[in-house]
């Protein structure tokens, strides 16, 4: 191991340079204002340079600062991150795997009885908050999470790769005019999921309609969200790859077309790097692998 600087001298740092001030981190570490100071000097010695610019009784980071600053955060985030995780693990409260609430209602929840069954000793909570829909490793061990850029901070492990279709209520179908082709959807609202921007213009243009582009929306948040409007029958939204398998089986849903997509993106099993070789998430990960071939939504 290369020789690090204090831990104290680097947790005073990092939090003097997080409040720009020594008094500020001083009242967070339950020190006192010149142990801080002291502990920053120091660290400052041993790197051979000025972290901060002292002007008066105010402090400012200097260049090497804000380069060292955020590298800190980052570690100390981390550490935070993964003790979090091995208190879980040491108090057996399972495996916290965060989803999307869409695929949690449509697809994880009817297959969490078949999970405990196969896992008995391994409990699983899903968490459904995101923070702008990329994983968060501070609430979740791992994340079932769709993406188009892989975060290198993360491992992924890969899922699959859906393919998107119109979907909609059977009455858009069935009642006159009806939707006998895809010019057809000029008439009726295309629902928009913000995360997903890219999947209705990649559809319209494999479709031959690529004008219709300009008449999508409403917007919505959440899958979940457009799928309920979708059932009013109030517009068309786009399957989300096999999660609306069931409510196509049992009839509320359509495809008014066997045009078909595939996204631009793969789903994928996330968790951070130092804890790809944790045997829970492996256990989850040939789980939902398992589940995914024997699902005939997925072929």
């Amino acid at each position: 191991m290369p020789r690090l600087p204090s831990l104290k001298a680097l947790r005073a740092f990092e939090a003097a340079a997080r409040h720009e001030s020594f008094r500020a981190a001083a009242e967070e570490l339950n020190v006192t204002h010149s142990a801080v100071s002291h502990l920053v000097k120091n660290l400052e010695a041993e790197l051979a340079v000025s972290l901060f610019h002292r002007i008066g009784r105010s402090v400012r980071l200097s260049e090497a600062g804000l380069l060292y600053a955020p590298i800190l955060k980052d570690a100390f985030e981390r550490i935070a991150d993964g003790t979090e995780a091995m208190r879980r693990l040491a108090a057996n409260q399972g495996l916290v795997l965060q989803v999307y609430v869409s695929v949690a209602v449509h697809w994880m929840a009817p297959r969490l009885g078949r999970f405990r069954r196969d896992n008995p000793d391994l409990p699983l909570v899903l968490h459904t908050a995101f923070r702008d829909w990329e994983f968060d490793p501070a609430p979740a061990d791992v994340g079932l999470i769709y993406t188009t850029d892989p975060d290198p901070r993360w491992h992924h492990m890969f899922l699959y790769r859906a393919r998107v279709f119109p979907i909609c209520a059977p009455d858009l179908v069935a009642e006159p005019p009806g939707l006998r082709a895809p010019a057809d959807l000029a008439d009726h609202s295309l629902f928009q999921v913000y995360s997903n921007t890219d999947d209705w213009r990649a559809w319209l243009e494999a479709a031959g309609v690529p004008d219709l582009a300009g008449r999508i929306g409403p917007k919505f948040d959440t899958q979940l969200l457009a799928h309920e409007a979708t059932l009013t029958g109030e517009g068309v939204m786009l399957s989300m790859g096999p999660f609306m398998g069931r409510d196509l089986g049992d009839g509320y849903l359509k495809r008014p077309f066997d045009i078909e997509v595939e996204q631009t993106g793969a789903w994928y099993l996330v968790c951070r790097a130092e804890l790809q070789h944790d045997p829970r998430i492996r256990r989850l990960y040939e789980w939902l692998v398992a589940e995914i071939e024997a699902d005939p939504a997925f072929g």
